[in-house]
């Protein structure tokens, strides 16, 4: 048996010397895409839903009586529900309805998006080809509830695309605590410095610094702060310049 393994490593040895230095550098880059993972975030990062959600808002107030206005939508972008109501609760006062003019909003974002449909973000389907093609495992960690954030990626046949998702509501602390992030990365069997984040938010970008996960920040409705912007990896237009930065990200052995 020792004479066959001996055999059996001379010959291995004999034929990765056949391949080449070209064939050796591409067994290096299928070992550094090994155990890495991508965390996406969904809305205003994959699809091009707070401009939907924020006229929801904006039409379910009006129909109340009161007018809601885009700054203070913009104060929500990346909580998850129960955070973005407390932070309603305090900024919009007493004499707000919140609690009528939420529940009109949902329906009406429901019946927005159930009509009209929701456009993906550009490079988006660009990147998920390419990081399938690399054997790139991937999983979306929405601040949206698990049962919206379903509903929505089957409608855009993005369901399939992710072994894993996981929603706002089955973490006990919402973005930007890290808790959604490493959940996501424990699901997918993936150590959280191996995971990257795309995100578009600076609560998805503070919870990657959180997790001790390196991020790529894809800005969307709200730009963001020079102080969060510095804590990203990378900061990009859209995601076909995140492509890029992955493709670099994944062929890089460290």
């Amino acid at each position: 048996m020792l004479h066959r393994l001996k055999q059996m490593g001379a010959w291995s040895r004999h034929v990765s010397a056949r391949k080449g230095p070209a064939a050796a550098r591409q067994g290096m880059k299928v070992e550094a895409r090994r155990n890495r993972a991508v965390i996406f975030d969904m809305d205003g990062l994959m699809l091009d839903t707070e401009r939907l959600a924020l006229g929801a808002w904006q039409k379910a107030a009006a129909e109340h009586g009161y007018v809601f206005e885009e700054e203070t939508y913009l104060l929500t972008v990346g909580l998850n529900a129960a955070d973005s109501e407390a932070l309603l609760a305090r900024t919009v006062g007493s004499s707000f309805p919140l609690q009528k003019i939420t529940a009109l909003q949902r329906t009406l974002y429901a019946e927005e998006i159930a009509t009209r449909g929701i456009p993906p973000k550009p490079g988006l389907f660009e990147l998920l080809a390419a990081l399938e093609a690399w054997g790139i495992p991937k999983a979306v960690a929405t601040s949206t509830t698990r049962a919206m954030a379903l509903e929505i990626l089957t409608q855009t046949n993005l369901v399939t695309r992710f072994p894993v998702i996981v929603g706002g509501d089955e973490v006990a602390r919402g973005k930007p605590a890290p808790d959604i992030l490493l959940e996501a990365a424990g699901r997918l069997d993936v150590t959280h410095e191996r995971c990257i984040v795309l995100e578009d938010s600076e609560a998805g970008i503070l919870a990657a610094r959180a997790a001790g996960m390196p991020s790529i920040l894809i800005p969307d409705v709200r730009p963001p702060s020079q102080a969060v912007g510095l804590l990203a990896t990378r900061v990009v237009p859209s995601l076909h310049e995140a492509r890029l930065v992955l493709t670099d990200w994944c062929s890089d052995g460290a």
